[in-house]
């Protein structure tokens, strides 16, 4: 009785690489060239040009002198480098920097909260028009401020709302719920539905378990929506200019009143007051950057 014996699967004819060996050192086109990763570090350069060019001109000018800083003159360097442009912004927006303060911090944290809240209910709690109501809430979103802006004003007229920072914390948090409660209704929809089953077996009603089981696990969330919500309301001017005066208004109000509205005269003051504003926010972005991005990727994949 005779046996034959056959190749196994994977060998090759003579004088061609197998798939395994040609898999394992990487099939050709996978990695790129050197020409294709030059053009892809030159665009990333340019990229980094582009956005770094306003604020060299923003930072030069604001160590100017009066007569040096002018449009003739925005890229060169100072012939006087001075801090008196600094001094002055200080001195007209540190007051209206700790009102600010005062409006992202607690807004920030309502909004937050009531998205959560919000959130975990409408992805847990799958009751009688729950779609529709999530679908009302995000329709939030798609209202353009200056379309509700008038009644918006009558309202808080009527409500006796005091004027300046309480009104817009009040506003910061009612348009901030819609986007709060899109991003921690995704979130929490990759979380798996065991987690959650496992604590209702052991009796726990809906408030025990979102406190003890979707709160400690939603940081990321609480994250994404706390640099979203603290950089709206730091940079909101539309509503500062309706509910406040440059005397309690938010530091946006204020730097506009620095630079004297379209009639900007003091280059070198108004740059100095812009990076200032802008620091805080600065801050945040790279700080919590990467926790962002990590929020942001822990609610777009289901888990």
């Amino acid at each position: 009785m005779s046996t034959t014996t056959s190749a196994p699967p994977s060998a090759a004819p003579l004088g061609e690489a197998s798939p395994l060996a040609s898999r394992g050192r990487g099939a050709p086109g996978t990695r790129p060239t050197p020409v294709g990763r030059t053009l892809r570090y030159l665009a990333i350069l340019l990229g980094v040009l582009f956005v770094l060019i306003p604020v060299y001109v923003l930072l030069i000018t604001s160590f100017k002198t009066g007569g040096d800083a002018s449009p003739a003159r925005a890229w060169a360097l100072p012939h006087t480098w001075t801090l008196e442009n600094w001094q002055r912004a200080w001195t007209a927006l540190a007051p209206a920097l700790g009102r600010t303060l005062s409006l992202v911090i607690p807004s920030t944290i309502i909004s937050s909260v009531l998205g959560c809240l919000n959130g975990f209910v409408l992805s847990r709690w799958r009751f009688p028009g729950a779609d529709i109501v999530f679908t009302l809430i995000l329709f939030g979103m798609f209202l353009p401020y200056q379309a509700v802006m008038i009644p918006l004003l009558q309202l808080v007229l009527a409500t006796e709302i005091p004027n300046g920072i309480p009104s817009l914390i009040l506003l910061h948090v009612v348009f901030g719920i819609p986007i709060t409660t899109l991003i921690f209704r995704n979130y929490f929809e990759t979380i798996p539905h065991e987690l959650i089953e496992a604590a209702t077996v052991d009796g726990a009603g809906m408030l025990r378990t979102f406190s003890s089981v979707a709160l400690p696990i939603a940081i990321p969330g609480f994250v994404v929506v706390g640099i979203w919500q603290f950089t709206s309301a730091w940079n909101d001017f539309l509503f500062a200019v309706f509910f406040s005066t440059p005397r309690n208004g938010p530091v946006t109000l204020a730097l506009n009143n620095l630079a004297n509205g379209a009639l900007l005269t003091d280059y070198g003051v108004s740059m100095a007051g812009a990076l200032l504003a802008s620091l805080p926010t600065l801050v945040v972005y790279v700080l919590l950057s990467r926790y962002f991005i990590a929020g942001l990727m822990s609610g777009s994949v289901k888990g």
